[in-house]
């Protein structure tokens, strides 16, 4: 008993062979039965004819349904990708290996020159920045030492001492014995034990250095490199820059302004500031049993414990007392550098302000 899928298949067979079939395609003028095709609307359609399926087409379909396949379009381009491959071609490893191309000596000889003119003319602008740091971080560990003084002071109800010393930049910072000179400052704080003023202001010797077992050392010993304390012309006192800043106090026999500011501490007389030495030193380290001293601080500042501060050469509290910072070049100094700072602070509110030129 033959299926149904087979009756079918033999019908549709037979019926693409006969021409009195429904299922025969009619003959067109200029068409062959192997390419037939219809045209929907051949006068909207800016498009070619779309292909129908020819007899033989429809032959292979009723034998093999499965099988069956879209018919090619006669007259157009089909997307194969051999031809896509040919059209687009990449670049493989060896093409790129083949193209590249190195530079030249010469090119080489001429960009490292071109690099060389550049770092000359760029080099002092790096040194001008790197030496504006170098003061501008010295003018904020002076200035913190100063507070820290003042603080330590108050808090806990006792006088405290903060000297300055400068030495040869040159010199072997872990040398125990100082020597004075230019390009390093040296920084102590040292604090009374029992909060008197430990010296004796009544005392006819001159120096009377602290005794160092009466004191205790507030912080370790700061020493800042390639620094120079200078004296600068004072300020007009009008307004608030670096030429402008507040003026200091003025003292008569030839002392000017020196009394009121530290400047050129190495230097005697009024060519030093302040003008004369501390009455009453002190040294580090301190201690008991008293140690053998690596620094005497001659030009100190006294805090008391209210936090006023006055300058130890005349031990009179000041409007306003300035310490200059300037940099050098170990022990030489930038005489021509406008990397300046000017340290100011008042001996009663203790308000410290800094003023770069």
């Amino acid at each position: 008993m033959r299926s149904i899928f087979a009756e079918i298949a033999a019908e549709a067979a037979a019926s693409t062979t006969d021409p009195k079939s429904s299922f025969a395609a009619p003959t067109l003028p200029g068409r062959s039965d192997q390419c037939l095709l219809v045209e929907a609307c051949p006068s909207r359609s800016p498009l070619p004819p779309w292909p129908m399926a020819t007899a033989a087409d429809n032959a292979v379909r009723a034998r093999k349904p499965w099988a069956f396949m879209l018919p090619q379009q006669h007259g157009r381009d089909t997307f194969t990708l051999p031809e896509q491959r040919g059209r687009h071609r990449g670049f493989t490893l060896l093409q790129l290996r083949g193209r590249s191309c190195a530079f030249t000596l010469a090119e080489l000889l001429v960009v490292t020159a071109i690099i060389g003119s550049l770092m000359v003319l760029v080099a002092p602008a790096f040194t001008s920045i790197k030496s504006a740091g170098d003061v501008t971080n010295a003018a904020y560990t002076i200035k913190d030492a100063l507070e820290q003084a003042r603080n330590h002071a108050m808090a806990n109800n006792t006088y405290v001492w903060i000297g300055f010393y400068e030495e040869n930049g040159s010199a072997p910072t872990a040398t125990p014995t100082a020597t004075p000179g230019i390009g390093r400052l040296v920084i102590s704080i040292a604090a009374s034990k029992d909060g008197t003023t430990v010296y004796n202001p009544n005392s006819n010797s001159n120096p009377d250095p602290i005794d160092p077992t009466r004191l205790v050392q507030v912080t370790k010993l700061v020493k800042i490199e390639n620094l120079h304390l200078p004296l600068f012309a004072v300020g007009s006192g009008t307004g608030d820059t670096f030429d402008m800043r507040p003026t200091l106090q003025f003292d008569p026999g030839g002392v000017g302004y020196n009394d009121s500011r530290f400047g050129e501490i190495n230097l005697s007389g009024n060519e030093s500031a302040p003008t004369t030495n501390s009455r009453f030193p002190f040294q580090y380290p301190v201690g008991s049993p008293a140690p053998s001293a690596q620094y005497i601080f001659r030009k100190t500042l006294q805090f008391n414990p209210r936090g006023e501060c006055s300058i130890n050469s005349t031990y009179k509290m000041r409007r306003v007392v300035e310490i200059g910072l300037q940099t050098t070049h170990g022990n030489i100094t930038a005489t021509n550098s406008r990397n300046v700072v000017a340290i100011q602070f008042s001996g009663v509110g203790g308000n410290f302000k800094m003023y770069r030129r």
